[in-house]
């Protein structure tokens, strides 16, 4: 039984050391300071409190009475009257243990408390204070070591707000005038740049601007918004400026209902036994009986034995140590798990779901068709283009800029810089002044646009892709075509996935237009879509699926998708998605692209086989000891050394993970 005590300590001690690892962020290591590390860090900082929220003072004051009364009753095989003062020590630091069991017997049931209870109680009648006193530290060792499982797998969602400015600009008496973002009321006009994040819900009473909705409603497309449009907080201003007229702040606002609604939605998770618990219940009455059986026959002796060959608080201890272990180990490649049982809920996913903008595609689309107009050619629309653009930051300027940078195009000096009217950019380049914008801007500048390329711009609108129109001289010159870019290594990883033999469907679940989907979907090989869909409806899609049978892994980065996220009974996110995406989810994928996602279910693999393993060899002397009992005789030192064993090949298969050296993906260029 010391055996058993150094091994389960020694678990304790790995989980502890392993926790604080992964904590001190000594794995998991990025570039540069970003806010989803300091989301991670939190993250951290959280599960350090939880656990000292554990580790209260009563707590740890039963912990200490526990191994003073181990060690009078240790001093007792010198003295043996110094072992009977342990007994009250005894009784003392397991009194929640005996409470459990009472209220436990007045509703007719039995657990592992029961099993425990009547060892505690059966070893101080026999006289084995020593026995008693140890089991019961076992016991806090293996409550500690659950505890910490338990604790550190549970999130709390993070305020939305955390997402919005910690300041904003308002118009007082026709006067910018900065205040604190908390003090925003109804009916204050705010003045939100280029750059941006749009504060709170309303409707612009002046400018122009191109607004990225995706984060919010799944669209892939920028779009343009002028005087009367309605906007929503969390969405970004990529170009322009405009005044919009508070409607709606705090808990009002469109993104704080989806947090409400989800903060509403049922949790999967919290009813999600680990099989350990469960696994270790269902042996309580087979033991009881077992045990009542021998009584008459074969002794009372005998049948403490029979009860204490039972798991119990080993059983519990190893396997959260395991998943401790694997959780380091997925850390170490790039996946951040926050609820252990993800890794057995994996094994049971037949469908997995996918967002698409922001988790299928990146964030910066890609150059398509240039088409050209007047006479010029490619490159120089690109030149143009790209030279006006070249102080711009936001998503389509970079991948114009980029295009260029591919072909070698040499940037010209720009010699001014505005935004006329809110979106449009204009640019002295060369000597000519340069108008980069779309088909609306360019009207709206009193140029009109070629029947050829209306005609593209109703295309581009139908089949959800950005044309920007570039003019020279208050002449159009030709159009660029932005197309989302998909993720490079998106079509090899669900390729993967699809052989898996548990997977039998995949979904895109996605506020996009339709065309785009469906293109993406039969480009990746996806089996259904659904588009154009709400917040909302992607909950719903995902209880209708679940109501037929699937068991759903959702992967997601905006905040349109938390609500699926959160009914999902497998939940992953990507680095950099929105802070309530990343709250949200179960597994955050460390490397902001799906390489890892395939690692995830084979890290649930192992994980599942380590387990199943570790359950045989805690089981196999349960039944030894049964029968040992029966046929052999055997008394309880004998059902000591058959559990010590069994424990000691346990730990040692929990620890396996440890030995394992992380694979590292090459990432497709």
């Amino acid at each position: 039984m010391i055996i058993e005590t150094l091994a389960l300590g020694t678990l304790v001690y790995t989980g502890f050391r392993n926790s604080k690892k992964n904590n001190k962020g000594k794995v998991i290591t990025v570039s540069s300071k970003t806010a989803m590390e300091d989301k991670v860090t939190q993250l951290f900082k959280e599960q350090d409190q939880q656990l000292q929220e554990n580790a209260k003072p009563e707590n740890k004051h039963e912990m200490k009475i526990a191994l003073s009364a181990f060690s009078l009753s240790t001093i007792g095989f010198v003295y043996p009257l110094i072992a009977l003062f342990s007994i009250p020590f005894i009784l003392y630091a397991s009194k929640d243990i005996f409470e459990k069991s009472y209220e436990l017997f007045k509703q007719g049931e039995v657990n592992v408390s029961t099993l425990m209870s009547i060892t505690i109680a059966g070893c101080i009648m026999l006289g084995s204070y020593f026995a008693a006193a140890l089991i019961l530290v076992l016991i806090r060792l293996a409550m500690k070591l659950m505890a910490l499982v338990t604790q550190t797998s549970k999130q709390a969602l993070v305020d939305i707000f955390e997402q919005q400015p910690s300041f904003v600009w308002l118009v007082v008496n026709n006067i910018e005038t900065k205040i604190p973002f908390s003090e925003l009321k109804t009916d204050d006009i705010v003045i939100v740049h280029a750059g941006e994040i749009i504060p709170a819900d309303g409707t612009i009473v002046e400018g122009i601007a191109n607004i990225d909705q995706h984060i919010l409603t799944g669209e892939a497309v920028p779009t343009e918004k002028e005087i009367g449009a309605e906007v929503f907080a969390a969405t970004i201003i990529l170009s322009g400026k405009i005044y919009i007229k508070v409607e709606k702040t705090g808990k009002e606002c469109t993104a704080s209902k989806i947090t409400n609604i989800l903060n509403n939605t049922v949790d999967f998770k919290s009813t999600t036994q680990l099989r350990a618990k469960t696994l270790s219940d269902k042996l309580v009455k087979p033991a009881l009986i077992a045990g009542g059986i021998a009584l008459p026959i074969l002794g009372f002796n005998s049948a403490i034995a029979i009860i204490y060959t039972h798991p119990k608080n080993k059983m519990m201890g190893i396997a959260p140590a395991t998943i401790l272990n694997y959780l380091n180990l997925a850390s170490q490649q790039g996946i951040l798990i926050k609820d252990g049982r993800s890794f057995e809920l994996l094994q049971q996913v037949d469908t997995i779901i996918f967002d698409k903008t922001g988790t299928l595609t990146e964030e910066q689309p890609h150059v398509g068709i240039i088409h050209c107009c007047a006479s010029y050619n490619e490159n120089e629309i690109l030149t143009y283009a790209a030279s006006a653009e070249c102080k711009q930051t936001h998503p389509l300027a970079k991948a114009i800029k980029q295009e260029a940078e591919n072909r070698n195009i040499q940037l010209q000096p720009i010699e001014e810089s505005e935004y006329k009217i809110g979106y449009g950019l204009i640019v002295g380049v060369a000597g000519k002044t340069v108008h980069v914008g779309s088909e609306r801007f360019i009207e709206m500048v009193d140029m009109e646009v070629p029947a050829s390329l209306k005609q593209q711009q109703k295309l581009s609108n139908k089949e959800g892709y950005t044309l920007v129109m570039i003019a020279v001289d208050n002449q159009v010159i030709g159009a660029i075509e932005l197309l989302p870019t998909v993720r490079a290594e998106a079509k090899m990883v669900i390729a993967n996935l699809k052989r898996r033999k548990n997977i039998k469907a995949t979904y895109i679940i996605s506020g996009d237009n339709e065309i785009p989907t469906k293109k993406l979907a039969e480009e990746l090989d996806i089996d259904h879509y659904f588009a154009e869909t709400l917040p909302e409806q992607k909950a719903e899609l995902i209880e209708k699926l679940q109501e037929e049978g699937h068991f759903i892994c959702y992967i997601g980065d905006g905040i349109n998708d938390s609500i699926a996220l959160k009914k999902s009974q497998v939940s992953i996110s990507l680095r950099g998605a929105s802070t309530i995406a990343t709250d949200t989810a179960q597994i955050v994928l460390m490397d902001n692209g799906l390489y890892h996602l395939e690692s995830v279910f084979k890290l649930a693999d192992d994980f599942n086989n380590n387990m199943n393993t570790t359950f045989a060899i805690m089981l196999t002397p349960f039944v030894l000891g049964v029968g040992g009992v029966f046929l052999l005789g055997f008394g309880i030192p004998k059902i000591i050394a058959l559990n010590m064993t069994g424990l000691v090949f346990a730990a040692g298969n929990a620890m396996l993970p440890l030995l394992k050296k992380p694979k590292k993906l090459k990432k497709l260029s």
